[in-house]
């Protein structure tokens, strides 16, 4: 069994309603979902990521810009408890700061391109991760889509071009969810928002995402009614992998998603 963590940066839940998007529509037909995840301020990127993985808000991880540095008070990540446990775990990204995120040797395969700015760059992404799961089936597998935040910053949220670049990692989530199997759970979800041409503020636009799951122990087509936060992915996943939680996370199991 594979679990998938699929992450569209900068991707708002209300532009989906406004998108083209069969392969988004299709995984959220089957999975427990909500339109109303929250992320932590700053709402940028590395500490939502530094959040999403350490289970900790920012103001215990101490990163608050896209600067990597290291935690004042360090704690092991979802990766590193993977790890420990025995999981093998892949990582396919195409923003380098993300390389910080695991402690060294804790990842089996790593692909990096830095070609999230270019519109294809997340299909490329998307395409080594597929080929990789598919031959090497790892434990875990986070692929990191930085395309949206680019147009995002580019032409502004909600523009229009903004859209249609949803709709062109679309395709790239259509490949990634061919090569998993009915056993393989897969969680998708945003790391913030955006307004105008950029986030990080505590506006509701940047700070609410999507969050949806589905897998074969997973609740089809049951909308969250607890509030879900990026610490949850961590506690949630671990749950999926049976990989003990740190007792230093500050996050919960979205227990909710789980068939009884």
């Amino acid at each position: 069994m594979t679990t998938v963590l699929i992450m569209t940066d900068g991707m708002r839940p209300d532009a989906l309603p406004l998108t083209h998007t069969p392969h988004l529509d299709g995984l959220l037909a089957r999975s427990a979902y909500t339109m109303a995840g929250c992320s932590v301020m700053p709402s940028v990127t590395l500490p939502c990521h530094t959040s999403i993985f350490h289970s900790v808000p920012p103001q215990r991880h101490g990163i608050v810009t896209n600067t990597w540095q290291p935690m004042a008070r360090p704690l092991p990540g979802l990766v590193d408890q993977a790890h420990a446990a025995g999981r093998r775990c892949h990582f396919y990204h195409n923003w380098e700061p993300l390389r910080d995120l695991n402690r060294p040797e804790s990842l089996e395969f790593v692909y990096y391109r830095r070609n999230c700015y270019t519109p294809d760059g997340d299909n490329v992404i998307a395409a080594a991760a597929a080929e990789m799961i598919a031959a090497q089936r790892p434990d875990f597998a986070f692929v990191y889509l930085g395309t949206i935040d680019v147009a995002g910053h580019a032409f502004g949220w909600m523009s229009d071009p903004y859209l249609r670049q949803i709709e062109r990692v679309d395709g790239a989530i259509g490949a990634l969810l061919a090569v998993l199997t009915p056993e393989d759970t897969v969680l998708l979800h945003s790391d913030h928002g955006g307004h105008e041409r950029t986030h990080g503020t505590d506006a509701l636009e940047d700070m609410t995402i999507p969050w949806m799951i589905a897998g074969p122990t997973i609740r089809a087509g049951h909308v969250i009614q607890a509030p879900v936060s990026l610490l949850d992915t961590a506690p949630t996943l671990a749950r999926v992998m049976a990989v003990p939680v740190h007792p230093h996370w500050e996050g919960r199991c979205v227990d909710e998603v789980f068939a009884a």
